[in-house]
């Protein structure tokens, strides 16, 4: 099998070549490649099958199943997030700004791509499109390292991107695969510093752990999405119910969907009996402290871990808040820095959450589930960063770029 060294150094090279490759010419890549997703569905859910299987008699969980699951619809998606790319802004060789020093030198500030981006992700082989998709389009080289669990989804899905790649005369290099899942050739992708510009984790904490422990190369973490949703005592209750409802099951697998809900003392004993009724009857199971058990016999005893947990499954904590000062506290304290929701009709109380909360998306009136780059209008996105530099929330495009300075004189010397 090649070697992760080899993979690195064919990156680099591919990354070069694509940096000053036309706008046109990676849109029409990215179409081609959108196109043989839908032509190709047979080939890639055979092997998608074959995963699935293997991994029901592994034992894998409904919740991770579901992540690595590939339908017609979410092969919809990832044809369509290509095609959503590829309608999108160029961001290589925007200039961000410009000034003439007083010696004549003009001063230029430009997006150029990042270079080598490395993603190691678990499960959902639909992140090696949506991750190879947006690489490209920003003109960066994808190096790509999936779970064994996905790897034979990863490599129908990528050898299909490859080949719109050759097919448009760009470098099949631009997205490299490793195949070898190995535990230890994931730490050597963490460490090429010759080779790749950014790494971006997508995983479970044991991944994001091994990240910080072995990652020798800059790294953006997408990290965990213990999203909170908080009822105010101004929240229109009706509202309140089919976003909580929202959040937390309409796909409960994915890192936005909300784990956590706080609600405001004045309004716990008409809203808490009514929504652990409805996520009861939705098969979820709810935690909470002695102020939301008292509400209903649905809840049971929450601990400390419950309440900072990302469950990615059907379950719920549920913490009663004495005032907006508590439930602000709550959600800070036990929150991972990824979504968090305020429900209220109280301008002063939202401006005050979205001010104090912290967090890389703040959400008022809403579910937590529009955290999503597609959502926000970025197309297919490459993760949701959870730290503050140099990305945070989801990344697209422009989070997939860096600046160079271009200084332009005429014979200008420093004295």
């Amino acid at each position: 099998m090649t070697s992760v060294v080899e993979l690195g150094e064919r990156a680099k090279a591919a990354s070069r070549l694509l940096a000053t490759a036309s706008t046109s010419t990676k849109n029409a890549a990215l179409l081609t490649a959108a196109d043989l997703l839908l032509e190709r569905a047979a080939e890639i859910q055979a092997a998608n099958e074959a995963d699935l299987a293997a991994a029901r008699a592994d034992g894998m969980a409904a919740g991770p199943l579901d992540r690595l699951r590939l339908t017609d619809a979410r092969l919809q998606g990832m044809a369509s997030g290509l095609r959503t790319v590829a309608g999108l802004a160029d961001p290589v060789g925007e200039v961000l700004d410009g000034w003439k020093r007083p010696n004549g030198l003009q001063i230029t500030r430009v997006r150029v791509p990042l270079g080598v981006i490395a993603i190691i992700y678990e499960n959902r082989p639909n992140v090696t499109s949506d991750a190879a998709g947006l690489c490209v389009k920003a003109g960066n080289a994808a190096l790509l390292r999936g779970s064994s669990s996905a790897l034979r989804s990863n490599v129908a899905v990528a050898s299909v991107l490859r080949d719109a790649l050759a097919k448009h005369a760009l470098p099949e290099d631009a997205i490299i695969l490793v195949e070898d899942t190995a535990y230890e050739t994931a730490t050597q992708v963490m460490q090429l510093t010759d080779y790749v510009d950014c790494l971006i984790p997508r995983g479970g904490p044991s991944l994001i752990k091994s990240i910080l422990d072995n990652a020798k190369v800059p790294v953006i973490i997408d990290g965990d999405g213990n999203c909170h949703v908080y009822v105010d005592a101004s929240a229109d209750l009706d509202e309140a119910a089919r976003i909580v409802v929202n959040a937390k099951t309409q796909r409960p697998s994915v890192c936005n969907a909300a784990e956590s809900l706080v609600v405001h003392a004045s309004v716990a004993d008409a809203f808490v009996p009514r929504i652990a009724d409805v996520l009861h009857e939705q098969g979820v199971e709810l935690v909470g402290d002695s102020e939301a058990q008292c509400r209903s016999l649905h809840i049971d005893a929450a601990t400390d871990d419950d309440y900072g947990r990302e469950y990615s499954d059907l379950k719920l904590s549920i913490a009663i808040a004495p005032d907006l000062d508590a439930a602000i506290a709550h959600v800070n304290h036990y929150g991972t820095g990824h979504t968090e929701a305020i429900l209220t009709r109280d301008l002063d109380a939202a401006r005050r959450f979205t001010r104090e909360v912290d967090a890389a998306a703040v959400v008022v009136n809403a579910s937590t589930r529009f955290t999503d780059g597609e959502e926000f209008g970025f197309g297919a996105e490459i993760g949701i960063s959870t730290q503050k530099l140099h990305a945070r929330g989801p990344m697209g495009l422009r989070e997939l770029t860096t600046y160079k300075y271009l200084v332009y004189g005429s014979g200008q010397v420093r004295e």
